[in-house]
């Protein structure tokens, strides 16, 4: 009953609607009553072809609304009514969109049918929980990858960043974290994914075990810009939504460079001015506001966990999207192509990651062993153009050599395979074996 009513509230009650005056790129100017429209409001522009289009209000111009679309222009021709609506975007999340795949706008693309309309409505671009509502943070989360567990602890509510170039195993790690992380709901967002890859992450990599707990939201490449950024408020909206239910929700969203090139197209397309890499100044704002959403909740609630994704172009990881992410996240996690070529999955370069609240998470007596193993490994990495060359003679450092003879172990440590999964209590007693190993051979 609740839900029948919050649907029949979202029946206009009059039609309010103008006129189709221009049409400039990807930008449609529409002629109507201007009090009535507001920014972020919703257009339904009754084209020529059998569908109507449905656009966005972003901005203002002469007396006139500027708009961008949720699908494709053709069709659309001057004097087209445009019916405004009265409500701006919502969705009515349930439990019923457990084990589902959605578009952007909260419809389900699978071919199971209709979602079911939960009782309450979520605002896509819903505001962050205030800060002192929030509790800290909560203990240590099981990701099931050895390489994060140890060396990159992420607790309950924090936000990770996952930095990586393209083809360098991302998507692999993404489906891994989605299947092994313990966690009551998975919520993932493929932003601006390529069509193919959909059902191949779905049905191969997460798997009929990992769908079932999750909900899948996605949208393609070749969709608009307002419905890559569109999935990217919903992706959160469905973890808000979960949280509030009290479950402990893993919020994943690959990738947020392609949502920020998503609100560059629509920032450039109303005039804003290009500033780094030609990001419009609201890419920066809007990235803080996407990403406070998620973490943890109030007293009463679950809470969220984020891992977004970064696709870094040209394997530059200070550039300005990285660079904006980096600061705003609670840690990051570098995934390096050199590690990948050379056949080390998941290709985590674990110097270069961090996680700025494991210093308070992991054990104390287990500190030793992780400093110890950084500490090898980062001698190694030092050394490891001249070792490769045949240029160190072995017996010069005894260090080194320590570093030399454990690299290999550590190396199997931090290398998975796609199906295997690993606690951090079995992550602790391995590295830690290997340690006491090299400290044994002292």
């Amino acid at each position: 009953m609740k839900a029948l009513t919050s649907a029949i509230e979202t029946i206009d009650d009059v039609e309010v609607f103008g006129r189709v005056k221009a049409v400039q790129g990807l930008l449609i100017e529409i002629v109507g009553p201007v009090r009535e429209l507001r920014v972020g409001g919703r257009v339904i522009i009754e084209t020529s072809g059998s569908a109507p289009l449905p656009c966005e209000i972003i901005g203002f111009k002469d007396g006139h609304a500027l708009c961008l679309p949720f699908g494709q222009l053709a069709g659309v021709r001057l004097g087209c009514k445009a019916v405004f609506q009265r409500h701006d975007g919502a969705v009515f999340p349930s439990e019923g969109w457990l084990g589902r795949v959605i578009n952007a706008n909260g419809e389900a693309i699978d071919g199971k049918g209709p979602l079911p309309r939960g009782g309450d409505a979520y605002a896509l671009q819903q505001s962050p929980l205030a800060a002192h509502d929030r509790v800290r943070v909560g203990e240590p989360v099981d990701l099931g990858v050895r390489a994060l567990n140890t060396f990159t602890t992420v607790c309950e509510g924090q936000r990770l960043g996952i930095f990586a170039g393209s083809g360098v195993g991302k998507s692999v790690l993404m489906s891994m974290l989605a299947r092994n992380t313990d966690v009551d709901v998975a919520v993932i967002g493929l932003i601006g994914e390529r069509g193919r890859e959909v059902h191949e992450f779905i049905q191969e990599y997460l798997g009929e075990s990992g769908i079932k707990r999750a909900v899948v939201i996605v949208a393609t490449s070749d969709e608009a810009a307002l419905m890559r950024r569109q999935a990217a408020f919903l992706t959160l909206a469905v973890s808000e939504y979960f949280r509030d239910q009290g479950k402990r929700v893993l919020c994943m969203m690959d990738s947020l460079t392609r949502f920020a090139m998503a609100q560059r197209e629509i920032g450039l397309a109303i005039g804003e001015p290009p500033t780094a890499k030609g990001y419009p100044p609201t890419v920066f704002t809007e990235l803080p506001r996407l990403l406070e959403r998620a973490g943890p909740g109030t007293v009463n609630s679950g809470s969220v966990t984020g891992l977004f994704t970064v696709l870094v172009e040209g394997d530059d990881h200070n550039e300005p999207i990285a660079d904006a992410v980096r600061g705003i996240l609670d840690g990051h996690i570098v995934m390096e192509r050199g590690i990948a070529e050379r056949g080390r999955y998941p290709a985590v370069n674990v110097l270069r990651s961090i996680s700025r609240t494991m210093p308070g998470c992991v054990p104390t007596d287990f500190r030793p062993v992780l400093a110890k193993a950084r500490e090898l490994m980062s001698i190694f990495s030092d050394m490891e153009e001249l070792i490769r060359l045949g240029a160190y003679r072995k017996g010069s450092d005894p260090k080194v050599d320590r570093a030399i003879a454990i690299y290999p172990a550590l190396e199997a440590f931090l290398s998975q395979q796609r199906e295997e999964t690993t606690t951090i209590a079995e992550g602790y007693d391995q590295l830690k074996a290997i340690v006491d190993t090299a400290a044994a051979s002292d």
